[in-house]
């Protein structure tokens, strides 16, 4: 039998790069936000939430089948969201996937493949890769939650993996593609 592995997705993010709420913006006709719930759906989880502070997000999120998790403060980084998003799938759960939710190009087929390969090691770290660069999503096993718990300021896991190399495996997306991020509008 699998281990439970939730999911947290990550909707807070102020887009001061991008000059506007990034999440609502159509990619090939669907908003962002939209584009991952799509690539991580919640049926392939044990708990999924969605952290954001925006309404239409939240509100969203739950006809998706996501815990809506409110992030009161924002400005108070990436962190914070961790926090909360964990808080609220932790129980029962024997991992957790953390995902950004600015990757439009990320595909189910590649989430999958990460579950999988976290099911045949469940004590390690697991994240997204392509060509051995890291990238996300990245699941951490329950022995890592505390150390997620007690982040603070704009950052999210990295400063775990860098403090368990050993611990990490890598798997490679389909497409380098998959990895990108939307910092920046498209017509910039």
């Amino acid at each position: 039998m699998s281990a439970p592995v939730s999911a947290v997705l990550l909707a807070s993010g102020l887009s001061r790069r991008y000059g506007s709420n990034k999440l609502l913006e159509p990619v090939d006709g669907l908003p962002l936000y939209r584009r991952a719930f799509a690539a991580l759906p919640a049926p392939l989880f044990h708990r999924a939430a969605v952290v954001s502070c925006y309404d239409e997000i939240l509100r969203a999120a739950e006809g998706a089948g996501y815990l809506p998790v409110f992030n009161p403060a924002p400005e108070e980084g990436q962190s914070l969201s961790l926090r909360l998003g964990l808080a609220a799938v932790a129980e029962g759960s024997a991992a957790v996937l953390f995902s950004v939710c600015d990757q439009p190009r990320l595909t189910q087929e590649s989430v999958k493949a990460l579950l999988t390969a976290h099911q045949r090691r469940p004590g390690r770290i697991t994240a997204l890769s392509h060509r051995g660069c890291r990238g996300n999503p990245v699941i951490f096993p329950a022995p890592y939650f505390p150390e997620l718990m007690a982040l603070t300021g704009d950052t999210g896991g990295a400063p775990i993996l860098r403090s368990h190399p050993e611990a990490l495996q890598l798997v490679e997306a389909a497409s380098p593609a998959e990895l990108e991020d939307m910092d920046v509008p498209p017509h910039r």
